[in-house]
């Protein structure tokens, strides 16, 4: 069985576990305590410490830098989803890398601002601690403060998705690819505590969201996995 070793916040693991659930697989989900990464570390032999990775058998994939998808592709390989057509390799390629700059950061710094709901009490210190060294000190108080700046960035930046949806179900055409999950993940972390809706003014990418939680690979037909 397909494990999946997350923070069940973190928008890359919603990206994997959607893509689980799309596929109908049967899966186990193992949540860890950010402060610990010590089940990944002795799983990847000491080459790796983030999530989400993968445990299937005696084989563990995880990624190699910020812009690889070797989960993603390693499941969509496994489960026969094609995810990752031919014909779309390219402007995929182009796309996740804008989704998870320009689209994950607005969202991931409007969920931190709640994490005293989400992490642990005991986790909390070493996390204020992560987010400091890495944003700079008092980082989750500023972006409190502009939460509605914020959110005004991440509608503009979400502007190109609206139009890709405006005459289609999805982003590239009448099936999800890759592209849609991580879009669908990024904005589950923004989701994830429940104080934030998605723009009110972006119609089509609300529409898309919905029917993007509860999309299944059967709802497609075995001619349509052929010449998508």
């Amino acid at each position: 069985m397909i494990e999946l070793i997350q923070f069940p916040w973190s928008p890359f693991c919603i990206v994997q576990r959607r893509i689980l659930e799309y596929s109908g697989a049967r899966h186990k989900i193992t949540n860890i305590p950010s402060t610990d990464r010590s089940l990944v570390w002795r799983l990847t032999r000491n080459r790796y410490y983030a999530v989400p990775i993968i445990r299937d058998g005696s084989t563990v994939v995880f990624e190699l830098n910020d812009v690889t998808q070797i989960v993603a592709k390693y499941l969509d390989n496994k489960l026969k989803l094609n995810l990752f057509p031919a014909d779309t390799k390219g402007v995929q390629s182009i796309l996740w890398r804008y989704i998870e700059s320009e689209i994950e950061c607005p969202c991931f710094k409007l969920n931190d601002t709640y994490y005293r709901e989400f992490v642990p009490k005991p986790e909390q210190l070493a996390f204020l601690r992560h987010k400091e060294r890495r944003f700079g000190r008092d980082c989750i108080e500023q972006w409190t403060a502009c939460r509605k700046q914020i959110l005004a960035e991440l509608q503009e930046k979400l502007v190109p998705f609206e139009m890709m949806l405006q005459d289609k179900p999805f982003l590239l055409g009448p099936r999800p690819q890759f592209v849609d999950f991580d879009l669908f993940g990024m904005l589950g972390n923004l989701l994830y505590t429940g104080h934030y809706r998605l723009p009110s003014a972006h119609t089509s990418i609300r529409k898309w969201h919905k029917r993007m939680a509860s999309v299944q690979i059967k709802s497609f037909s075995r001619e349509e996995e052929l010449h998508p």
